[in-house]
């Protein structure tokens, strides 16, 4: 039954998470007709909930994953991506992984006294923090919030390297502490584009920037010596993959450093969102799609393995691969990584930031 309107929004659902052995809610449905019948279908607006963790700093050990820790400043994405594997996530708090993830967001104020006090802790061992790794550091609120920006600055005034993943081209409201932090070599950049297509990225990603500001953000970065690389991630057979050639030819041209490619991947309730939305937008082809990524995952949905998971499998998988190699050697993409220094980090002096 629709209780808000999905104009705006990537997921065309919103179902109750029940994959914790949450009691799925039931109600009376009456009511609820009446109130459409009489004011139509309420606009859901964008709400943020402040969230007081106890910690900040998220370890992983996963062997096919760049990074051993990451900062997230926020909880949900308004962006929308309906692809985007942090969905189930939401599910934690009792909200759907659908249009609640894209509307319902968290944010955490307090993420620099957290992360100061992570950086303070004695034998800290320091190694890049990526941020972007679950919800993009650049999403809408961030221009209200500023949590990024404290966190980059704690970073900056520490020495500490990270690497910043966005679909945003509001990443350059920071152009000034993203330039101390690469002079010193401590800081990169990977901006992701996964259309070139205005139409298909306002469905894909329905409140992220435009491709092109993605592309010009990537310039005025590298422009500034702040190495940003292109993330053509994911890559989604039968919408998007016909793009992948154009893509490394317009990264290029905007004068990437670098750039990599993923697999879409589909985990637990992104599936089922993905497929509606496939029903809803691309019903011609919502079957080959489907097809072609069991294709890439081994006849499922989703493949959970490591290093699999990054680069699927099988016919169509080895395609993608060859097809983005070739498009990199004839348009001169490079493969290197920008090596970030560890040896500048400067524990954080007392009790409070210096900077507050």
């Amino acid at each position: 039954m629709p209780v808000e309107s999905r104009q705006g929004r990537g997921a065309t659902r919103n179902p109750t998470p029940t994959r914790f052995n949450l009691q799925e809610r039931s109600v009376e449905g009456e009511w609820l007709d009446q109130v459409e019948a009489l004011d139509g279908v309420p606009k859901r607006r964008t709400t943020v909930t402040i969230e007081h963790p106890r910690s900040i700093l998220t370890r992983n050990n996963s062997p096919d994953i760049g990074f051993d820790r990451s900062v997230n400043a926020y909880r949900g994405c308004e962006h929308g991506c309906i692809y985007c594997f942090a969905r189930p996530t939401h599910a934690y708090h009792d909200l759907s992984p659908g249009v609640d993830f894209e509307s319902r967001l968290f944010a955490k104020p307090n993420a620099a006294q957290l992360l100061h006090a992570a950086l303070s802790r004695p034998g800290y061992e320091c190694k890049p923090i990526a941020m972007g790794t679950n919800t993009d550091p650049y999403q809408p609120i961030e221009e209200r919030w500023r949590i990024t920006r404290s966190l980059v600055e704690l970073l900056v005034e520490t020495r500490h390297p990270f690497t910043i993943t966005t679909k945003s081209d509001r990443v350059l409201r920071d152009i000034d502490l993203l330039k101390q932090a690469a002079d010193l070599r401590l800081a990169s950049v990977a901006l992701s584009v996964t259309s070139l297509d205005a139409k298909i990225a306002r469905t894909l990603e329905p409140r992220a920037p435009q491709p092109r500001k993605r592309l010009a953000a990537i310039k005025q970065l590298n422009e500034a010596g702040i190495p940003c690389y292109v993330a053509i991630a994911p890559v989604v057979p039968q919408i998007t993959d016909h793009e992948l050639e154009h893509i490394v030819e317009a990264a290029v041209e905007a004068g990437a450093a670098g750039g990599f490619y993923l697999p879409v991947r589909l985990p637990h309730e992104v599936a089922p969102l993905f497929r509606a939305w496939l029903d809803e937008h691309f019903p011609d082809r919502a079957g080959k799609v489907m097809a072609t990524i069991h294709s890439l995952r081994g006849g499922r949905d989703n493949d959970p393995d490591f290093f699999s998971r990054m680069r699927g499998q099988g016919p169509w998988a080895d395609l993608i691969r060859t097809r983005f190699d070739i498009a990199c050697k004839r348009f001169g993409l490079v493969h290197a990584k920008f090596p970030l220094r560890t040896d500048l980090f400067q524990p954080p002096e007392g009790a409070q930031m210096r900077l507050l």
